[in-house]
């Protein structure tokens, strides 16, 4: 195998394990516990965004899926991990192919649909799986509020460490490549 091509590949598989690190990281750091659906807010979509948006739906899909999927089984909310995997992961495959990685604006038309869609994504998903998993559709729905909370504030976090991130020299050697 050429050298370039295995270091580009190390390169990719170096960059997915952080960024998978970092949703889970991001999601057990600051959790606030939402008792009537057995979940919680956390920060960890803000990292999904960032993932998919910077780095594709790849990259968005298996970080997002996997990295929620961990936070989970690590915080002890075990019965989450697959709903949370499928969500997750379809969350950051439909941002990454919603966003505009080529576009040096953080703030354009695209990138602000894939913000909207990944978090309604998420309380849709969110709003299914709880309903199946309590047998009550009108049980899950206590969770919307909070998962709109979760969702949008991670969207909002994302602009600022998307736009910081976008201007270092390291992203634009890594997207160049």
């Amino acid at each position: 195998m050429d050298r370039q091509l295995q270091s580009n590949k190390i390169q990719d598989l170096t960059i997915l394990g952080l960024l998978t690190a970092l949703v889970a990281v991001s999601t057990m750091m600051i959790k606030i516990p939402v008792i009537a659906t057995e979940g919680y807010i956390h920060l960890g979509d803000s990292m999904i965004f960032l993932a998919a948006i910077m780095f594709g739906k790849k990259k968005g899909a298996i970080a997002g899926g996997l990295g929620s999927a961990m936070a989970d089984l690590l915080l002890g909310y075990t019965h989450w991990i697959l709903p949370t995997l499928i969500i997750k992961g379809l969350m950051g495959c439909g941002i990454g192919a919603i966003s505009d990685q080529e576009n040096d604006n953080i703030i354009n038309f695209r990138n602000s649909g894939a913000l909207v869609f990944g978090a309604s994504w998420m309380v849709f998903g969110y709003f299914i799986a709880g309903g199946i998993m309590k047998g009550s559709f009108i049980v899950s729905a206590t969770s919307i509020p909070a998962n709109l909370v979760q969702g949008f504030v991670g969207a909002l976090l994302f602009i600022p460490i998307g736009i910081a991130l976008k201007k270092t020299k390291y992203f634009k050697q890594y997207v160049l490549k």
